[in-house]
C-alpha cells in the first residue's frame, strides 16, 4: 500500500483557481479558460474531454494513463465548479452528508 498524500492538495489547487478568477493573467491557462469567449462552454468541454480520455485510459487497463487522465478530470472538475460559482465546501458537505 502507498503512502497516504495529504488531501490538502485539493483546497491548495481549489485556492490557485481561485486566484486565477479573481486575478487574472494571460499565462494562466486557469485564467484563460475562466475567461473564455465561450464562457463556461469551454471548461464544460475541457471536462467532457477529460471525462472520455480517463474512460478510455481505464477501460485499456493504463494505469499511468489514468492516474494523468484522473488528475486531468478532477483539475477541470474543479475549474468548472468556480465557472458555476460553486464553492468547493458545498460539493464536500455534500459529500460528508452522502458519508453518514
Amino acid at each position: 500500500m502507498k503512502d497516504a498524500v495529504d488531501p490538502a492538495i485539493i483546497a491548495e489547487i481549489w485556492s490557485v483557481i481561485q486566484e486565477r478568477a479573481k486575478n487574472p493573467s494571460q499565462e494562466s491557462y486557469t485564467s484563460r479558460l475562466l475567461a473564455d469567449d465561450k464562457g463556461i462552454d469551454k471548461v464544460l468541454e475541457k471536462v467532457g474531454e477529460e471525462s472520455t480520455e480517463f474512460i478510455i485510459a481505464a477501460k485499456n487497463g493504463v494505469n499511468e494513463r489514468t492516474v494523468e487522465e484522473a488528475s486531468d478530470l478532477i483539475f477541470h472538475l474543479l475549474v468548472a465548479l468556480r465557472a458555476s460559482d460553486i464553492d468547493l465546501s458545498d460539493v464536500m458537505q455534500e459529500l460528508e452528508r452522502r458519508r453518514k
